[in-house]
């Protein structure tokens, strides 16, 4: 059929990548489509590579990405001498005196912050420790008043340092300890097991896959029950019996976990120089930071902004592509009757028969209906009179009811 193909109208539907494509006779009559062609399927490609990219990173995400960095903690301490009270005269109202006493500052920042985004929000002191301990000496503060203590909780508001203010004209020594966040958590592991797997401190998953690779090393695993493993002598001093299932090492490795060691300063509160002199000490310590590469994955990933783009530019090689298909069809309709009127009318008049038949469900002969005579019977003129009689009273009705005359 050929009229009855052309597209009377475009219901909205989902569009495929397939409708996308050029037809074979579009390509054919214009040759320049072949740059299109081209272009689809090198675009095919780079959404295949822009896919397996974004699962790649969505699963690196999955894992912690840290990275080392150093930072560097100043501890310093500043001397106020005793003022002795004076009275009030002539130049003026006197002041009261104040006891010597000290002030201890611990801060800290990391190297090479000033190198980075200087519009990049600078991560707080505090926020890389879950607490700390000033411990003073406890034979000049007494064992109410020698310990400063930190801790972190679901409130904790970060700080840039702390501060610790004592009355005192001694050296004093204190001892500060720094417990770091670790995130993801960290342990310690029991010596004889950290002597075996070369492990000191870590996260629990990286301790099993440490284990797992020591047991796949010496082949400790059961040649006959797979899920069990076999210690070796060493294994077995560590965890107690002589073989286990691997789904029960999580478990015995429990008691052999421990909280991380808190990093330890020892440092004396020197009360020696000049008035209100400064006097500081730098440690380095290493900390685990986020990856600056994990927010921009991240970003990557939430950015719908390209997203939004390429979905318009989609649309209008839909929207154009209908058009190329439209004019095809009509260039063809047009066609086929400049070259042969007669057999385009006549194929037009049987397809649009057959697709009125189609939409009324009229039920008819189609091979006594294709012959000149089967409309020549009795029957068909008395047929034609009906069809034109029931189409005047039709019209008249509309007529009436738009006069508003009332058919008595």
């Amino acid at each position: 059929r050929i009229f009855s193909d052309y597209p009377h109208g475009t219901s909205k539907k989902k569009k495929k990548l397939s409708d996308k494509i050029l037809p074979q006779k579009v390509r054919d009559l214009v040759p320049e489509s072949q740059a299109y062609m081209d272009l689809l399927a090198f675009e095919r490609k780079l959404d295949s590579t822009i896919m397996r990219k974004r699962l790649d990173i969505q699963e690196a995400l999955k894992r912690p990405m840290k990275q080392k960095r150093k930072l560097r903690i100043f501890i310093s301490n500043t001397f106020y001498p005793a003022k002795e009270a004076c009275a009030d005269g002539p130049e003026g109202p006197g002041q009261e005196g104040s006891v010597a006493s000290w002030e201890l500052r611990v801060e800290g920042r990391l190297l090479d912050d000033s190198k980075s985004d200087p519009n990049k929000v600078k991560r707080k002191f505090s926020s890389f420790f879950k607490s700390l301990v000033i411990e003073l000496d406890k034979e000049l503060y007494g064992p109410d008043n020698h310990l400063v203590e930190w801790h972190r909780t679901l409130t904790t508001q970060e700080t840039d340092g702390f501060q610790v203010k004592r009355p005192g004209d001694k050296n004093v020594r204190c001892t500060i300890l720094l417990l770091l966040d670790y995130q993801p958590l960290q342990f310690k592991l029991d010596p004889r097991l950290a002597r075996l797997l070369g492990v000191h401190t870590q996260t629990r998953p990286v301790i099993i896959s440490a284990l797992w690779q020591y047991i796949k090393t010496h082949r400790l695993q059961d040649a006959h029950e797979r899920e069990y493993i076999v210690c070796d002598k060493y294994l077995e001093q560590i965890f107690g019996c002589p073989r286990m299932k691997f789904a029960e090492i999580p478990q015995r490795l429990n008691p052999l976990l421990h909280p991380p060691d808190p990093i330890v300063i020892n440092h004396v509160i020197s009360v020696e120089g000049g008035a209100e002199s400064k006097q500081t000490a730098c440690y380095d310590i290493d900390v685990e930071v986020d990856d600056t590469l994990k927010t921009q994955m991240n970003n990557f990933l939430l950015s719908t902004a390209s997203q939004q783009e390429i979905q318009g530019l989609d649309a209008k090689i839909h929207e154009t592509v209908d058009t190329i298909n439209q004019l095809k069809t009509n260039r063809e309709f047009f066609l086929s009757f400049a070259k042969d009127p007669q057999q385009f009318i006549y194929k037009w008049i049987v397809s649009q028969t057959r697709d009125l038949k189609c939409m009324t469900d009229v039920v008819g002969n189609p091979e006594e209906e294709r012959r000149s005579d089967f409309f020549y019977q009795p029957w068909a003129q008395e047929a034609v009179c009906r069809y034109f009689y029931t189409k005047v009273q039709q019209k008249r009705a509309e007529l009436e009811q738009a006069l508003g005359i009332r058919n008595n």
